[in-house]
């Protein structure tokens, strides 16, 4: 479906080209003056030179072209030469009523769905969640979703750290704590037991205090190192204890993403390339890409138009082993080989740019990749505090995600038992996590992802403001109101829509014409945040709308119907671009 901006400058082009000029001066924008009009064309301003003449009279000329255009309530010169537009009424209800028929409400789909993997979570076993984890899985979880509605095939892959020198520590500090678990016991023959030695909450403790020892201790270090080597060659018992850590870490990972709303297609880990890396790295050897430096294996990526140094990409160390940049070049290829994807896209933490740019780089000098295999890197800031540094509990601790999802849920609780004391504990509890989840969401998602961004719960948890919580509250308002009009026992959906009769009615329905240009817009760029800017800006067009308008005691039974399919659209539009972004709304707060 062509968009509102391009139906109006193809008319207005060819009014150029009517009066005599180069269709291309007829390029129209959004008004930067929202007072006079609501869209402007500066064409005459860039034409006056080329074509000798005053930019008031090529302005003129054109202005009377298009002079009964049914497209057009106005269309005005105004000197120096600027064009400003008004579109009719009519042509927006008709563009409307068109976009409600269109699948995907008028976001354009390819003809052919182009394959994306999005690598986003990255968390590692064993580990609680933390705050540090969420704006991956928030970014990511958006991304894909986005990705997904204009018409991409996408797998998202959490790609846990399942793998390294971690494994090895737990294991060799269960080894020192259970030394009588047939898993240490070199004799042992018969199966393994089926349930964990440990719980979640034991496991949690386990790491910490391994690596804390492995930093005082060399000899406990070295056992950790060996420990490793050995899982990774296939040691029975350590490998045994291996899939429980996976079992019930993942069993707990999958209980905490799914409470954040997210998820993924693909639970894989760094252990799911182990047989990969040989043949690749002897692939690199064989083809002349990597070569040793200090007893290193290495592939140069450095490029002469580089304005700073970029380091060779490593990828064994000098003793053989691997690195993650190994294992990410193996999922890489791993990937490729199985998905043929059209594109990979990482959502990491800034800071690792440079690490990327290596592996990206060398992903195509070694061909792992088809050179038209498009490779993004999403890096997002950090979290901060209202300090400005990286946000921690009142304790200086690392905030567990868990327990900061808990702690804003038991908030929204306590306030929406305060303002519906009739309401259920059930519904209270299902719509306060519902509303947090927006506060966390949109709190984070309508930030630039490469900024860091201040996390501020009493901001982020106001009804009022560019909030997510301001956007439920706009949608529950909606629904209340076609709730009480299906009461009347009509239907919302069939109401039929009306051009706009007051100026805030027509401003709501030309914020309407805009959600495919928001969403292509965040797909294209990989950017949430332009569809949160779009709903805002869609809820503030409503509100006035709403407070202006009486619309169930409007007393014309036409003009209620097409208020009542006015919001029926909205509501759509709206509820549509929150789930784009991860949450869903109640129907009541």
């Amino acid at each position: 479906m062509k968009k509102v901006i391009d139906l109006i400058s193809k008319e207005v082009a060819d009014a150029f080209e009517a009066a005599g000029y180069e269709s291309r001066l007829g390029r129209v924008t959004l008004s930067n003056r929202p007072d006079l009009c609501e869209y402007q064309c500066n064409g005459a301003m860039a034409g006056a030179k080329e074509y000798h003449k005053a930019p008031f009279m090529i302005a003129d000329e054109v202005a009377e072209k298009l002079q009964g255009n049914e497209m057009f309530e106005s269309v005005e010169s105004v000197k120096p030469g600027f064009l400003n537009i008004k579109v009719s009424r009519d042509f927006v209800r008709q563009y409307i009523v068109k976009m409600m028929h269109e699948k995907k409400l008028g976001v354009e789909q390819p003809g052919h769905a182009p394959e994306f993997i999005i690598d986003y979570g990255g968390p590692n076993v064993a580990k609680p969640l933390h705050v540090g984890h969420l704006r991956s899985a928030v970014i990511g979880e958006s991304l894909k979703r986005i990705l997904r509605y204009t018409g991409h095939k996408v797998t998202g892959d959490i790609h846990m750290g399942d793998w390294g020198l971690q494994m090895g520590l737990i294991i060799t500090e269960l080894h020192h704590q259970h030394p009588e678990l047939p898993y240490f016991d070199e004799n042992h023959t018969g199966p393994y037991p089926k349930e964990a030695p440990f719980t979640i909450s034991e496991l949690e403790k386990i790491y910490p205090e391994a690596s804390g020892k492995s930093k005082e201790d060399e000899a406990y270090k070295a056992e950790a190192m060996e420990a490793t080597k050995q899982l990774q060659n296939g040691n029975r018992g350590y490998r045994a204890l291996w899939h429980h850590i996976l079992d019930v870490s993942v069993t707990d990972l999958k209980k905490n993403y799914k409470n954040l709303n997210v998820d993924f297609d693909l639970w894989r880990g760094e252990s799911d390339v182990h047989e990969v890396i040989p043949g690749m790295v002897e692939y690199m050897k064989q083809h002349g890409y990597a070569h040793e430096s200090q007893g290193a294996l290495v592939v140069d990526v450095a490029e002469e138009t580089d304005a700073k140094e970029i380091p060779p990409c490593m990828i064994l160390k000098s003793d053989g082993a691997s690195l993650y940049n190994t294992t990410d070049l193996a999922t890489i290829q791993q990937r490729m080989d199985e998905f043929h994807p059209d594109g990979l896209v990482y959502v990491v933490d800034k800071r690792q740019e440079l690490y990327f740019t290596q592996v990206f780089r060398c992903a195509r000098k070694t061909k792992l990749v088809l050179p038209e295999t498009e490779l993004h890197f999403v890096g997002f800031g950090t979290m901060n505090g209202k300090d400005g540094k990286p946000f921690k509990t009142r304790q200086g601790g690392v905030p567990r995600l868990e327990n900061l999802i808990a702690e804003i849920d038991e908030q929204m609780y306590g306030r929406i038992k305060e303002g519906n004391p009739e309401i259920t504990e059930e519904e209270a509890r299902k719509t306060a996590h519902q509303v947090a989840l927006s506060a966390i969401k949109y709190g984070d998602l309508s930030n630039q992802p490469s900024k860091d961004y201040v996390f501020d719960i009493e901001k982020f948890t106001s009804f009022e403001g560019d909030t997510g919580p301001y956007i439920l509250y706009t949608i529950v308002r909606i629904k209340s109101i076609l709730a009480k009009y299906e009461q009347e026992g009509k239907s919302a959906k069939q109401a039929l829509l009306n051009a706009p009769g007051s100026d805030t009615e027509k401003s709501l329905m030309l914020q309407l014409t805009k959600f495919a240009d928001s969403v292509e817009s965040a797909s294209r760029e990989l950017m949430p945040n332009r569809i949160c800017a779009y709903i805002y800006e869609l809820s503030n067009d409503f509100n006035s709308f709403y407070h202006e308008t009486k619309i169930l005691t409007e007393p014309d039974q036409d003009k209620k119907e097409g208020y009542i399919a006015l919001l029926y659209i909205t509501l759509k539009v709206l509820e549509t671009g929150i789930d784009l972004l991860g949450f869903t709304a109640p129907d009541r707060m």
